[in-house]
């Protein structure tokens, strides 16, 4: 049930109710993109390289989170460093954000889709 500001996932009633915001959710996923060996960073939009850009870093900076009821999909913008494999640490992305959010908040993720919008070389 999506109200103002969050989402309920806990309404039985015998202490009162549980609300999850979106950014939550999209800060875990970013966290858990992060943890991800040969992920060198998250990308994010205009606006988010902006914010980044005048010191209001964002956690959830490249994720965009759809919940519906109990279920949710993630939307992550990744880059990824050079020479690993695009197939291989997508689905330990996928995989780690997934078991992330479960853990954490109860939600069920219907999908986890990567986009890798770069490649980060080293500095020479």
């Amino acid at each position: 049930m999506e109200n103002k500001g969050g989402y309920k996932i806990q309404d039985d009633g015998t202490l009162g109710d549980v609300k999850i915001s979106e950014e939550v959710i999209a800060i875990i996923a970013g966290l858990a993109t992060t943890e991800v060996d040969g992920v060198a960073k998250m990308c994010g939009n205009i606006t988010n390289e902006l914010v980044s850009k005048l010191g209001m870093k964002s956690l959830s900076k490249g994720v965009r989170v759809n919940v519906e009821g109990k279920n949710v999909s993630i939307d992550v913008a990744v880059e990824l460093e050079y020479g690993v494999s695009v197939t291989t640490v997508s689905n330990k992305v996928q995989e780690k954000v997934k078991t992330a959010i479960e853990n954490m908040t109860g939600l069920t993720i219907d999908e986890v889709n990567v986009r890798v919008a770069g490649v980060a070389l080293e500095d020479e």
